[in-house]
């Protein structure tokens, strides 16, 4: 990690984000992202749980340990219990029973310590939130952004502010706009879509109140890990027994299992003894008792979060191809599972309308139509996807389309905002 003699400021921008976290600062007038892991300045947000040595490990180091097949748990993806009951729910990492929100403070420590290794100490901070965190329930989604506040100040941060993370992109976006445009921030990242309509202009930029010119802010949780759940849903867990039908023919294998198998955050629940009890059980019943050795293989071996894995880099891959696989090599099981673009496509259609509806209903509550719209930047990874690049495109046809930094563009602008607000 290259050092830096930065003294100050003491305020900084954080994007902590379903699948990477960033962080900046001011410097020379202008937000710089910081270097996080080496010369890299996004960091995933993922920790690791050593069960041998009981060292934690963070970002890329987590995944590769993970990947390397080291003994203990992974855990990523955090974001998307906020708000919801898991949080206060204990999980065993390592040789520890923790809640979820103490993960979570643990992950925004080690980022804190990453900063202060470069003389990065801020006391003033903005985090970037989604527009929702949770979906039509007000109360879930302001007890998401408190769970997240707590997780933060008890790090040391004295004053926190929050910024939607549409609008900390449209605040990076307007460093390089010439004239007035009429602007839709999507960010589309791992966890969630938002959206954003605001006015911006080169003299715009210099106002310290800028809430005249958000006209409208709207978004919905669905992201990246929504698609990879779906895509392991239809293509993958089939491979592992998935709707296929008991012996007698009445009724397909009990879903539970093979839906928490495909989603991040529930991967955990499977890693019991009750659990692999119940699976055998699901196994003595199954007309295809073949697949269901395969899922409890993957269970043993505690493979689940790697597949989820393979899952998003396939899902990756189609952005520039036609065919991509999702194979397994376990000890004892090997099979391979074909995933095809144009079947993906229809398979995640559901998310990218419910996407494009929240855009619509954005341009709506704004009092415009898709017309006036001028400009659309486009940030977050999951807007590298052709399917909801398409959809987003769709609706705003007419509009000058800009790319941002896709990992970056969040963070950078909310360095700009923690400067307005604290400086």
């Amino acid at each position: 990690m290259r050092p830096t003699t930065v003294v100050g400021p003491t305020y900084a921008g954080i994007d902590f984000g379903t699948s990477n976290t960033t962080a900046a600062i001011i410097e020379n007038g202008a937000p710089r992202l910081i270097p996080l892991e080496g010369d890299r300045v996004t960091l995933p947000s993922a920790l690791f749980f050593s069960l041998g040595s009981g060292e934690i490990a963070v970002g890329r180091a987590a995944l590769n340990l993970y990947a390397e097949g080291a003994d203990g748990r992974l855990m990523r993806a955090l974001k998307s219990v906020l708000g919801s009951g898991l949080i206060a729910e204990k999980t065993r990492v390592g040789k520890r029973l923790l809640r979820f929100d103490q993960i979570i403070g643990l992950f925004i420590g080690a980022l804190k310590a990453r900063l202060a290794a470069q003389k990065i100490e801020p006391s003033d901070l903005v985090m970037g939130r989604p527009v929702r965190f949770v979906d039509d329930d007000d109360a879930a989604d302001a007890r998401a952004q408190a769970e997240l506040e707590a997780a933060v100040r008890e790090h040391g941060f004295r004053h926190v502010e929050f910024q939607y993370e549409p609008i900390a992109a449209a605040l990076d976006y307007e460093r390089q706009v010439a004239g007035e445009e009429l602007a839709l921030i999507a960010d589309i990242g791992g966890g969630t879509s938002d959206f954003s309509i605001v006015r911006l202009s080169p003299q715009r930029a210099n106002a310290a109140d800028r809430k005249n010119d958000i006209l409208a802010n709207g978004g919905v949780h669905v992201g990246g890990t929504d698609f990879d759940r779906l895509i392991s849903i239809a293509f993958v867990m089939p491979e592992l027994g998935y709707l296929t039908p008991t012996r007698d023919g009445k009724r397909n294998l009990p879903a539970g299992y093979f839906i928490d198998l495909a989603t991040w955050h529930r991967i955990h629940r499977l890693y019991t003894s009750k659990a692999l009890i119940d699976l055998k059980q699901i196994r003595y019943e199954a007309a295809r008792p073949d697949l269901v050795d395969r899922m409890i293989e993957v269970v043993e071996n505690r493979y689940g979060h790697a597949l989820a894995a393979k899952v998003e880099t396939a899902k990756i891959e189609l952005s520039d191809h036609i065919h991509a696989s999702v194979r397994v090599d376990l000890p004892d099981v090997h099979f391979e599972a074909r995933l095809e673009r144009d079947a993906i496509n229809e398979v995640i259609a559901s998310g990218v309308g419910r996407i494009a509806a929240a855009l619509l209903d954005t341009v709506k509550s704004a009092g415009l139509s898709p017309a006036d719209i001028t400009s659309v930047f486009l940030t977050g990874g999951s807007t590298s996807l052709p399917a909801v690049r398409r959809a987003i495109l769709k609706c705003v046809p007419s509009a000058r389309v800009v790319d941002g930094d896709v990992f970056g563009s969040v963070g950078l602008g909310l360095a700009l905002d923690a400067a307005r607000k604290f400086s």
